[in-house]
């Protein structure tokens, strides 16, 4: 039996064909999905859309229940991650065959000795020993080589195989260089490789895809419309950025330097980070958020509400002065609200009439300031035109963090939050 205390983790899409391709923290369960289209009569003939669709959780079930969905991302390599996984249709015999030939031609690359001309930004370095480091470049080599349609399914699992065989710390959220996993057993990239490719053809050969049609739009939430069209869509169920300060970018900051996509703190901001909705306090620019800090949009639809977050955000204000990290939470959780708000309001114009828009998504207390997320968003769904909300309470939060003392001690939860248009 699914645990709902799970429908906000990854937990379950860790051992799913295809889901697990690559660990996202930030993810939730697939069984979600399926839950609640079976929940709302969500069927063939059904369109499915979600305005975060990340790596792809929604889309990957829809396709499994022959439902169609469309998807809109705005980080451009979980994107990719998202549309590797939903093009899967690749015969396993072939995979399996061009897998072998992939780590042959590294192995004789290593042979001669080719590594000289590799070049990363120094985080690729410290997170990798060196004989790894080799073979991961080697393999990176025969990947970008290849011109077949499976080049994609070999990058990603390329890709996985950078967090089985790092010297760092890899665990949620963030790389830790400076962390090595001490207790962790040395891992061969070839082998690890060898491996991840394995598992990925055999998922491919079980998962079980009905028919129905996907669309992944590399592009911004607060925009869905444009890619939806208006009152066409039966469910729109998302995870949105939780206001927890998690830094979405930051996240794939050694696979997009590991793929030369990106080679700076600067780069990540321009190309990804000043893309995203707000939630971390790394995306803000405190001398361009004038209007923003107005909360215009939240008190178009909620006075109250914006009364109520206007004074939330005045507190965090008054801390930053006084707290040592002078973190900007204030403006954060002002951003964040006015872009959820834009996401509500393209919501309720996607959807048919008493349809629901779903999300999973937990409460914050930036500076021990409580911002109940799941009740604002509700009653911001009131005011932007849906006629009711529930919340259903599926976890604590924060618990492991109890014994730090420089933590807050506000409870928190994961919810469920849904609202009928």
């Amino acid at each position: 039996m699914t645990k709902i205390s799970n429908y906000g983790t990854f937990k379950d899409s860790l051992n799913a064909p295809i889901h697990r391709w690559f660990t996202y923290p930030a993810g939730y369960s697939h069984k979600l999905v399926e839950a609640k289209c079976a929940q709302f009569s969500i069927g063939k003939g059904s369109l499915i859309a979600d305005p975060f669709v990340g790596t792809g959780t929604t889309s990957l079930s829809a396709k499994s229940l022959g439902i169609d969905s469309i998807g809109v991302e705005a980080h451009p390599f979980v994107h990719w991650v998202a549309q590797t996984k939903l093009d899967s249709n690749h015969d396993t015999d072939l995979l399996k065959k061009e897998a072998a030939i992939i780590v042959e031609q590294a192995h004789d690359l290593l042979s001669e000795k080719y590594f000289d001309t590799a070049e990363w930004p120094d985080l690729i370095y410290k997170c990798f020993d060196t004989d790894n480091l080799k073979q991961l470049y080697a393999l990176k080599t025969e990947v970008l080589a290849l011109t077949s349609e499976r080049q994609d399914f070999f990058k990603l699992a390329l890709t996985a195989t950078l967090r089985d065989t790092t010297s760092a710390g890899a665990g949620w959220p963030y790389i830790a260089p400076s962390k090595f996993a001490k207790r962790k057993i040395k891992r061969n990239a070839f082998e690890e490789f060898s491996k991840r490719c394995a598992l990925m053809a055999d998922d491919v050969e079980t998962f079980t895809a009905l028919r129905s049609k996907h669309k992944l739009v590399k592009g911004d939430a607060r925009n869905l419309i444009s890619h939806t069209g208006e009152g066409n869509v039966d469910l729109i169920l998302t995870s949105p950025p939780y206001l927890n300060n998690y830094d979405y970018a930051d996240r794939t900051r050694m696979e997009t330097y590991f793929w030369g996509l990106y080679n700076s703190w600067a780069d990540i901001t321009t190309n990804v980070r000043d893309k995203l909705m707000m939630a971390t306090t790394t995306q803000v620019r405190r001398g361009k958020m004038v209007d923003t800090a107005e909360m215009p949009i939240v008190k178009l639809l909620d006075a109250k509400i914006h009364a109520e977050l206007q004074n939330a955000v005045s507190r965090l204000g008054e801390l930053r002065k006084r707290k040592s990290g002078n973190k900007s939470y204030d403006m954060m959780t002002a951003g964040y609200f006015e872009d959820i708000s834009q996401v509500i309001l393209q919501a309720h114009t996607a959807l048919k009439p008493g349809c629901p828009f779903i999300l999973v998504l937990g409460d914050s207390a930036p500076y021990g300031v409580h911002v109940p997320t799941d009740e604002i968003i509700g009653r911001l769904a009131l005011g932007a035109g849906f006629s009711d909300y529930s919340i259903e309470v599926i976890r604590t939060r924060g618990d492991k963090w109890a014994n730090n003392s420089q933590r807050h001690k506000v409870p928190l939860r994961e919810s469920i939050v849904t609202v009928i248009r």
